[in-house]
């Protein structure tokens, strides 16, 4: 991610989803039928100058006051085990700043707790598993990142956010608005182990690890977009712009982290991983809004596991066509491939 260093599920959901736009304290909602009901969570609708169309909102020093309760859903926390904490099917918090949250708190917290950016990680990552799960991968598709996925929160004194393929662990830092308050950041995060997941040591080269970076950013878009779509959540800011709440601290308004629908070609290259991936995410962004979200995801999700950990934007384009051929026919390949060549990508027939 900009001005960060990034290196770059096998069951169904247990309990029906219960969100509630928050107008008071936080309320509560029980699953239908005889099961238990799901732990309650309050969580922000993706994010809160997304949810509420507001540039204005500022960190204010992790303020509760400085974003409205209208930003805030409360949601039920699915595929926990039964240890009390945030520890479950898809997504483990490992480490944390103060107390652990509980999960017979979660529902109280707010974003001037601590714990509130455990409860964000825990419940985005299972959301993003959940999705991937929906698209097939992990029963009719080999699982991508179909595991425990461990997050550290606010043990990383800067400004950022990465994934460690040393110990397969995404690790959340604090400065400005804290990273685990985006969604958008969590979800990118999460896309950097989904590829290490397929593609063990996925990102050493330089247009690898700008591959790796577009899909962390096209994922974290597509999976808040499935969850507003799925919830009744508002959406009153620009889809393709990534994460912007985390980075009201550091850009204009209105504010962005990246595009994913912006213009660069191939010949726009500058080296630099995040820059470079806007190229890649573009056509991702394309394939998308020509097939639909299902077919598209599906295609380029699956297509990742032929890449390998240096692939070039040229091999990656060719293998992800291949895939559409092979999944969906010739008509699906020829879009995806008009995508890729729209990007002025060499070597694409």
């Amino acid at each position: 991610m900009a001005r960060r260093t990034s290196r770059g599920l096998a069951a169904a959901a247990t309990a029906t989803v219960a969100l509630l736009p928050l107008t008071g304290p936080a309320g509560s909602a029980s699953a239908s039928g005889s099961a238990p009901a799901a732990p309650q969570a309050r969580v922000f609708m993706v994010n809160p100058v997304q949810s509420s169309g507001d540039q204005l909102l500022t960190d204010a020093k992790d303020a509760a006051g400085a974003v409205p309760a209208s930003a805030y859903a409360v949601a039920a926390l699915r595929n926990l085990d039964a240890g009390g904490g945030l520890s479950g099917t898809w997504a483990l918090v490992r480490s944390d700043t103060g107390a652990s949250a509980k999960t017979t708190d979660a529902g109280s917290y707010t974003r001037h707790d601590d714990q509130f950016e455990q409860v964000m990680a825990y419940f985005w990552v299972n959301e993003a598993q959940e999705y991937l799960q929906g698209l097939g991968f992990g029963s009719e598709l080999p699982g991508a990142n179909n595991r425990v996925q461990p997050v550290r929160i606010n043990q990383w004194g800067a400004d950022n956010s990465f994934f460690t393929d040393k110990k397969a662990e995404i690790r959340f830092g604090k400065g400005g608005v804290d990273d685990a308050e985006d969604a958008e950041v969590i979800v990118h995060e999460y896309g950097h182990a989904v590829h290490h997941a397929q593609v063990p040591g996925f990102g050493t080269s330089l247009e690898a690890g700008s591959i790796g970076e577009a899909f962390g950013d096209y994922l974290a878009v597509e999976v808040g977009a499935h969850a507003d779509a799925t919830y009744g959540w508002p959406m009153k800011a620009d889809p393709a712009c990534v994460a912007d709440w985390d980075s009201v601290t550091y850009s204009s308004a209105p504010h962005c982290l990246r595009r994913i629908d912006g213009n660069k070609v191939y010949g726009d290259r500058v080296g630099e991983v995040h820059a470079d991936g806007e190229i890649w995410s573009r056509a991702l962004f394309d394939i998308r809004n020509a097939l639909g979200a299902r077919t598209a995801d599906r295609i380029i999700i699956n297509a990742q596991f032929g890449f390998a950990p240096d692939t070039s934007f040229k091999d990656a384009a060719l293998t992800t066509i291949a895939t559409a051929e092979r999944m969906y026919g010739t008509n699906a390949a020829g879009t995806v491939r008009k995508a890729f060549t729209a990007r002025e990508i060499p070597g694409i027939p």
